[in-house]
């Protein structure tokens, strides 16, 4: 049975507000669509602007369980697709056996994948450029969001995604990511890239987009040795928020068909 539930992951600065596109979108095509946000997420994109505390407490281990407990209450397993972070998490979610099928929109890596281009270097050195920011929420400013996420946009579109969806992030999460790659054992981000279980996942990756540019994306691809089903698809043009930027509506009809071709019926249990 074709799955019939989507599952919407999203990424840092950003909360399930982002998907609201393509939430709509889905829906309208008959499918149930769940966009869950990070444990104490659940309040408005205002109220964490105003009252951020919820950004600092949240834990990587918190948001796998919380997104786990979500999809172990659904009937039938569902389409996964993340953004950003929420591509790290789809990864997770996929190796954990939840998810018939996963697709992973500009991803962040996983751990072990260790190509940082320049561009990721600026969008992120926001937080990355004081150890102290590991314990603080780090805004974005208008520009520093027009860098990493909207560079393709206009600045009046881009000023309207920004007061619309921005966030801070946590410090702490995206300094963890960054030492993982050289801290012994798993850390949060560890996938086991020899899991031949694992459902099948799509790298989609937007050429333009700086944050996470397509590099990372094929370097992550390419560290999957398991016998299952890792494709990457390159969207000329596209900036790091490609939810949002026009021409988005066919690119979330071509990834579905692709998650409905490849879903499997009976992923292992999560």
């Amino acid at each position: 049975m074709a799955p019939d539930t989507i599952v919407f992951v999203h990424g840092f600065w950003v909360t399930p507000r982002s998907w609201e596109n393509w939430i709509k979108h889905y829906e309208q095509r008959g499918f149930t669509v769940l966009a869950p946000g990070y444990p104490g997420f659940e309040v408005e994109v205002e109220a964490l602007n105003a009252d951020p505390t919820p950004i600092l407490k949240v834990t990587v281990p918190q948001i796998i369980a919380h997104l786990e407990a979500v999809i172990r209450e659904l009937e039938t397993p569902p389409i996964i697709i993340g953004h950003s972070a929420g591509g790290a998490f789809t990864q997770i979610l996929l190796d954990h056996g939840f998810g018939a099928v996963g697709v992973a929109m500009n991803s962040a890596p996983t751990e072990g994948v260790r190509v940082v281009p320049l561009s990721q270097v600026k969008s992120t050195l926001p937080v990355l450029k004081s150890p102290a920011n590991r314990h603080k929420v780090v805004p974005l400013s208008f520009e520093e969001w027009k860098y990493a996420f909207t560079n393709t946009f206009t600045d009046d579109e881009s000023r309207a995604l920004y007061e619309r969806y921005a966030i801070p992030a946590n410090g702490g999460i995206l300094w963890g990511s960054v030492l993982a790659n050289f801290q012994p054992g798993h850390q949060d981000t560890w996938v086991d890239y020899h899991n031949d279980q694992r459902a099948p996942l799509l790298f989609v990756s937007g050429s333009e987009d700086h944050i996470m540019p397509p590099e990372v994306q094929r370097s992550n691809a390419k560290h999957y040795k398991s016998n299952t089903v890792t494709e990457v698809k390159l969207y000329d043009g596209y900036a790091h928020m490609l939810p949002a930027q026009a021409g988005w509506e066919q690119i979330a009809d071509e990834v579905l068909d692709w998650a409905l071709s490849h879903a499997v019926t009976d992923p292992i249990e999560g």
